[in-house]
Order: C-alpha cells, then structure tokens, then sequence
C-alpha cells in the first residue's frame, strides 16, 4: 500500500513538472490516436458548439483524459496486476473516452427531435409570408417570429442569396443543418418558388400548402403520442406506488400480528 501511495504522488509530482505530458503524448502519436475518432463528431460537434469550435482541441482532451485515467488505474493496481486489472484499467478509460460522444449523440437527437416537431409551423408561417412577399423577402421576414433553434441558420440563408447566391445551394445547406424529416423537400419548393414565374406561384403555394400541413398532422400525431406515453409512464408509476404502499401496510399487519 505505501509502495502505491508513493507511486501516485510521484506520478503527480511528475505530472505536475510537465515531466510526463499526456498532450505531448497525443500528439506524438496523431495519426494512430484519429483512428479512435467516430465518423460523425466533427459534424456533432459543430451541431452543438458551432463552425468556430476548435474540433481537433476537443478531441484531444477526451484522449488525454482517457489517457490519464488508464495510468492512474494501471497505478492503483500496481501493487495486484493482473491481466483481469489491465483490461479494466483500458475498459475504464474507453468508457471516459467515449462518455463526450455519447453526450453529443444525446444532445443532437433531442435538437433533432425538436426541429422535427417545430419545423412544420415555422413552414405555415413562412407560406402565410410568402403569399404577399417574395421567397427571399419571407424569409427575412420569418426570422424574428421563427423558433429560437432556426434563426442562426435562416439569417446565414438569406444572406447568401442576398449576396447573390441564386442556386440551390444556400437552401440544400439549409436543410442539411436541419436533417429532419422531409427538410430537404421543403427546401427544394420553396426554392422552386422562389424562381418560379408570378403566374406558376399560386399553384405552386398550394402544393407547397398541403406539403406543410401534411408536416403539421405528423407533428400533431408525435405530440399525441408522446402525451399519451407520458400520460401511462405516470399511471403506471402511480400503480406502482400504491401496489407497494399496499403491499407495505399490508407486511406490516402481518408483522403486528404475530
């Protein structure tokens, strides 16, 4: 045990005078240490942090953690190694490497789900917008009574094709910033729209129209069901809870009785 403690405080001594440096490490060893790099985190990370997030840095302290935690364990079996304490020691630290990317995941899938259940009433308001404006003057207009989540991306939309951007581009981006569930249809009418001829556009709102209400009836049916879930979580919690009061008082009847 004093052999352990003795051990620990020299690591952190170390560690401390930048005489083990775990960063140096990392990089020392970049290429091999990218391969541990999931396909999708530099596209979930900017989903949550942004286009200015230093990717690479972030991705560097959850292997330097990782690291860290792995020699601090190798340390604390240091006196008992086995090859049973080894691979917990690795499986420990993969579990903390892998902890930012699972948080990640979370947190775009309940962003996602959101867009999801906003995005037809943002597209009810903008078709209300487009009937007395042009595309590009809509949108413009929907920012400031849009949902919070969408106003970022609109005001980069419309200022690319205020700069002059007439392609398709600045909506497919759009859309690929929102990937819910038909976003990149949407975005494809309203940019046909938003070239179309005045004498097309009419028809052109009223397919757009019932698109968007078509949207509007999925999102009523997911916010019906998730009520409904949530209505039988909480009655089977209440069941829950009286079956096991029931069944206390009733233990306890049994215990008086003897």
């Amino acid at each position: 045990m004093e052999i352990l403690v003795v051990g620990i405080i020299l690591l952190f001594i170390l560690y401390k005078n930048k005489k083990i440096d775990a960063g140096k490490f990392i990089r020392d060893n970049g290429d091999w240490v990218k391969k541990l790099k999931e396909s999708d985190y530099d596209f979930l990370v900017r989903s949550k942090y942004g286009d200015d997030v230093d990717i690479d840095a972030l991705f560097n302290l959850r292997t330097r953690n990782a690291f860290i935690v792995i020699v601090f364990l190798l340390f604390l079996f240091l006196t008992e190694l086995s090859l049973i304490n080894i691979i917990t020691s690795f499986v420990i630290g993969y579990v903390i490497f892998k902890m930012p990317y699972t948080s990640l995941k979370a947190d775009y899938k309940a962003n996602m789900h959101k867009i999801n259940l906003q995005l037809p009433y943002f597209l009810k308001n903008l078709e209300v917008l487009a009937q007395h404006y042009t595309i590009p003057v809509a949108l413009a207009k929907s920012i400031d009574t849009s949902p919070e989540i969408f106003r970022d991306g609109l005001r980069r939309l419309v200022q690319r094709i205020n700069d002059g951007d007439s392609t398709v581009d600045p909506y497919m981006d759009f859309a690929k910033e929102y990937p819910v569930s038909d976003s990149m249809r949407m975005m494809r009418l309203l940019y046909r729209l938003s070239i179309g001829s005045q004498e097309n556009k009419h028809e052109q709102l009223i397919m757009f129209s019932k698109s968007v209400s078509a949207l509007q009836n999925k999102a009523r049916e997911v916010r019906y069901k998730e009520r409904l879930s949530k209505m039988e979580g909480q009655t089977m919690i209440m069941l829950g809870a009286v079956g096991g009061g029931v069944m206390v008082l009733l233990l306890f009847s049994i215990l008086q009785s003897f």
